[in-house]
Order: C-alpha cells, then sequence, then structure tokens
C-alpha cells in the first residue's frame, strides 16, 4: 500500500499534464471542430429567444413535467410536431472561460486523486509499470468518459461526440498513468 501523500506530486503533475493535453486537442486539433453543429436560421432563434429572457439552466422541450403527463395527448401533439431540444442556457455577457479552466483544472486533479487512492491501495512501492497503468489508467479512463455517455443514451448528444470525448480520455488516462508510473514510490 502507498500512502496518498506520498503521491501529491504525480497527482498534480498527471493534472498539469492533462490539462495541457487538453488544451491542445480542443484548441490546436481540428478533433472537435465539429462537436456543436451551427443552428439553421441562428439569428431568427437567438432573436426569438431572446424576449423571454430565460435564465440560466438546462431544459427539455416539450417539458411533460411529470411520468402522468408524458400521456396527456396535447403533450403527445406538441412531442411529435416537434422541434424537440435539449438546451442548455448559458448567461449572456463578455466570453471568458477563467472559472471553467479553473474548474477543469481541479476536476483533473480530482480525478488522479481517484488515481492514486485505487493504485494507492492496490499496488506496493515498487509496482511495475504494468501494474501501475492498469489501476491508474483504468481509474482515469473512467473518471474522464463514461459519465459522457449518459449524455448520448439519455439526451441524444451525437455518439461521435461520445467517441471523440472518449478517445480524449483515453489519451488523459495513458498520460496520467505515465507520470504515475515515472514518479511511483520505489
Amino acid at each position: 500500500m502507498v500512502p496518498i501523500m506520498s503521491l501529491l506530486l504525480p497527482i498534480l503533475l498527471s493534472g498539469v499534464v492533462v490539462f495541457l493535453a487538453s488544451f491542445v486537442i480542443h484548441m490546436v486539433l481540428p478533433f472537435h471542430r465539429s462537436d456543436y453543429r451551427k443552428l439553421p436560421a441562428e439569428d431568427g432563434v437567438m432573436d426569438a429567444l431572446r424576449p423571454f429572457s430565460i435564465p440560466p439552466g438546462d431544459y427539455m422541450m416539450p417539458n411533460a413535467g411529470s411520468p402522468a403527463a408524458m400521456k396527456d395527448p396535447a403533450f403527445l401533439a406538441r412531442w411529435n410536431k416537434g422541434p424537440l431540444a435539449v438546451i442548455t442556457v448559458l448567461k449572456p455577457g463578455p466570453m471568458s472561460m477563467k472559472a471553467s479552466l479553473a474548474q477543469w483544472f481541479l476536476y483533473c486533479v480530482v480525478v488522479s486523486v481517484f488515481a492514486a487512492f485505487i493504485a494507492g491501495r492496490a499496488l506496493a512501492p515498487g509496482a511495475t509499470l504494468r501494474a501501475i497503468f492498469k489501476f491508474a489508467g483504468c481509474t482515469t479512463f473512467v473518471g474522464y468518459t463514461l459519465a459522457l455517455w449518459q449524455e448520448t443514451i439519455w439526451y441524444k448528444k451525437a455518439w461521435t461526440t461520445t467517441f471523440r470525448s472518449t478517445v480524449d480520455g483515453l489519451v488523459y488516462a495513458l498520460l496520467t498513468a505515465g507520470v504515475f508510473g515515472m514518479l511511483w514510490p520505489k
């Protein structure tokens, strides 16, 4: 067993490495440029929605409100007529990614903490690189990817987008496992 405090350097360094890798994947490479398509008549849709001053949040339309209401003929008619949408409304104003980037870095560190906890409980000092990759890599892969699949299953996010994010998660897992492997206590 390896105490989690002995793994603080790999935890923080893997968080930094994944943060930087995600920058390259999302901002430099064209890999995710097709994740979101432009809405036809975007300006018209924005102009139509603006008067409602919709507060930031997640919405579904039409929304029945309860399982019983999903059987209501009026709801079913609205559903069949469409359009159907699951949308996230963001707060308008100047674009800033500072808070999101800080939260993403914190998330990267949290995923690495779980990897350290699981690998540290399963492995001893001087563990083989293969064993470290197995525990740290698998844990981080799960942390970065599996919850994304729910968005596709339930909210119909494109499978191609989920697949690309799963590839990202694999890259992040391999990088994290590599950092843990290099810095694992002897």
